[in-house]
């Protein structure tokens, strides 16, 4: 649901407390390859494949249940299959107030807050809508990082990109036509989620870059704060549900196991693998994804400029990961 500053440094790190929503997080971690027994473009396919039909899943759920309710259910399936993963390679969680702190801000940007922010956007606009908004994120998190990076210096093809991505978003939300139609509460509420992430991300840039502990135990840790969170939120909203229909509870259960805890480990490994640069393309498959389960399995209506604006997105997106090559050594 990533899918920021913007996930494309070198590949002798690994991305940092990354977002099941989106696999562009910035990379923090140095992790060290480790040959895997399926292919790496078969994990990347099924990447792919899940975090494109979370949104499909976000809807579904919230067919049934409140926003707060679905994020807490994710959060929960996601930290128990982290935590069964940590169980097995004997990790520990980390240790020092000052960790646990920073981890608490970072559950908040990296996933409780977006996750219930998308989970309140379907309410209102279609999944395809939302998966195209996700795919902001990279758009958010290169204008940010010029502001708040001051080593991540802007090149007139960065900046580029950033003026096409946008110039996409515009496009999918008819600008031409006054935004004719469109949902603006739903809509900010998924555009402000994609904008979480690269906050978050480079929040953790500035706090957790170095780390001695493992991005496992870290992750782990903050999905489990992050459910503490919703916790504590969602009695304090929603009412406890009278019935438990079977297939948006089913969508829930997916959306955590598969779409934020699996997922998250399939990720680490493709970025040890082959490292965050190719690991990150994962970002632009995702709105395609989403888009194509919403239209054939919800139904939902795709007009014109849904998928050209897309494309238009994801081209800016691309640019804004560009880096300038490195001279060679002599």
């Amino acid at each position: 649901m990533s899918t920021a500053a913007t996930g494309s440094d070198d590949a002798r790190t690994i991305t940092s407390l990354a977002s099941p929503a989106s696999a562009h997080a910035d990379p923090v971690l140095t992790v060290p390859p480790r040959r895997r027994a399926v292919d790496w473009r078969i994990r990347f396919a099924v990447l792919s494949a899940v975090w494109g039909f979370s949104f499909l899943l976000i809807k579904v759920g919230t067919g049934a249940f409140a926003p707060f309710q679905v994020t807490f259910g994710r959060l929960l399936f996601g930290t128990a299959v982290l935590a069964v993963a940590m169980a097995v390679r004997r990790e520990r969680p980390p240790l020092g107030l000052r960790t646990w702190g920073h981890l608490a801000v970072a559950g908040l940007l990296l996933n409780a807050l977006p996750f219930s922010l998308f989970a309140y956007a379907e309410l209102t606009i279609p999944s395809t809508l939302a998966g195209i908004c996700n795919a902001t994120s990279p758009l958010w998190g290169m204008a940010l990082s010029l502001v708040a990076l001051s080593e991540d210096r802007p090149t007139r093809r960065r900046v580029a990109g950033l003026g096409i991505g946008f110039l996409g978003v515009l496009t999918v939300l008819g600008a031409w036509q006054g935004f004719s139609g469109l949902d603006f509460g739903g809509t900010a509420m998924a555009l402000l989620a994609s904008l979480s992430y690269p906050i978050g991300w480079i929040y953790v840039r500035r706090t957790l870059a170095g780390s001695s502990h493992s991005n496992l135990s870290l992750t782990g840790a903050q999905l489990g704060l992050a459910t503490l969170q919703l916790a504590v939120v969602t009695p304090l909203f929603t009412t406890w549900p009278v019935t438990f229909p079977l297939v948006p509870l089913l969508a829930v259960i997916a959306l955590g196991v598969l779409g934020t805890g699996l997922a998250l480990l399939i990720q680490y490994g493709l970025v040890g693998e082959v490292g965050p640069t190719t690991a990150q393309m994962v970002t632009y498959f995702i709105p395609v994804i989403a888009t194509a389960a919403g239209v054939v399995l919800l139904d939902e209506h795709l007009g014109w400029n849904t998928p050209v604006g897309a494309l238009i997105v994801l081209v800016g997106a691309a640019l804004t990961q560009s880096r300038p090559k490195r001279p060679a050594l002599s």
